[in-house]
């Protein structure tokens, strides 16, 4: 990992920070990589529950640097990145998987979003399972202003989160539209004025339940949008079997029927 992102972890919750706060945390090839490793150093971490995702400054990420970009061109490969069609991240290339990497990774991600949220940086967002946005934020599905496509992963990540037309309009016309609004369009799931702060209580919230019982549920809800009836009643029925009878599945209801804190073992 490198300078562009930063990582604490207290009580099972990793605090993840986008750190280029002078250029509102665009996108420069360091900052794909560094979200890259952070993604690969959350993967592997012990006792990591839930994951809260943010930026620093004064907004949580404006798109791309295209001047930082433009030395490479489209692929950026004088950024050290690879080809768009390279598929380097099982299904992603390497500038999809900033975005589908929250997705993949297996505990909940809360997204905090205030100040500028553009192209990318919506995308990125859009990865996360949950997004807190300040009333104030602007947002946009950017791309198009610079004769582009979003090609982040947006496509997928937005699938069933927005309806079809409204994504149809807004990534013609790049409209901004504020964090208000964007509780009704379906890119928030709440507005707070301070969603960095409602982001690490529900991320709190998610870190005192089963964590087994959690990563499967995510794995559930990743899968069950491709899966027809009778293939998500048995991933049900599978998911269910490997954490029903467990011994947190049995700290959970013995904590709850005593009237006390759950002591899970990861």
């Amino acid at each position: 990992m490198n300078d562009r992102v930063s990582i604490s972890f207290e009580n099972h919750v990793a605090d993840v920070r986008l750190t280029r706060a002078d250029k509102m945390n665009a996108l420069d090839p360091a900052m794909f990589q560094g979200i890259i490793a952070a993604g690969d150093e959350l993967a592997g971490m012990k006792g990591l529950r839930a994951i809260v995702l943010s930026g620093e400054g004064r907004s949580f990420c404006a798109g791309l640097d295209m001047a930082s970009m433009a030395g490479g061109g489209a692929n950026a490969s004088a950024g050290g990145l690879n080809k768009l069609t390279d598929r380097t991240h099982g299904n992603a290339n390497d500038f999809q998987q900033v975005a589908m990497l929250w997705r993949k990774l297996p505990c909940p991600v809360i997204a905090a979003v205030h100040g500028v949220c553009f192209g990318g940086g919506l995308q990125i967002a859009s990865g996360a399972d949950i997004r807190v946005v300040a009333p104030d934020a602007r947002l946009a599905v950017m791309e198009m202003k610079w004769g582009l496509i979003p090609d982040m992963g947006g496509y997928a990540l937005w699938r069933g989160l927005v309806r079809d037309d409204v994504l149809r309009e807004l990534t013609y016309t790049n409209r901004e539209f504020s964090g208000a609004e964007a509780l009704g369009l379906g890119f928030a799931t709440y507005v707070d004025e301070n969603p960095h702060a409602r982001a690490m209580a529900i991320a709190s919230d998610i870190a005192n339940r089963n964590p087994e019982a959690m990563r499967e549920a995510k794995a559930l809800f990743n899968a069950f949008a491709d899966m027809d009836e009778d293939a998500i009643l048995m991933a049900e029925s599978e998911r269910q079997a490997r954490v029903i009878r467990t011994p947190n599945q049995i700290e959970a209801v013995m904590a709850g029927m005593q009237k006390r804190a759950a002591n899970f073992v990861d």
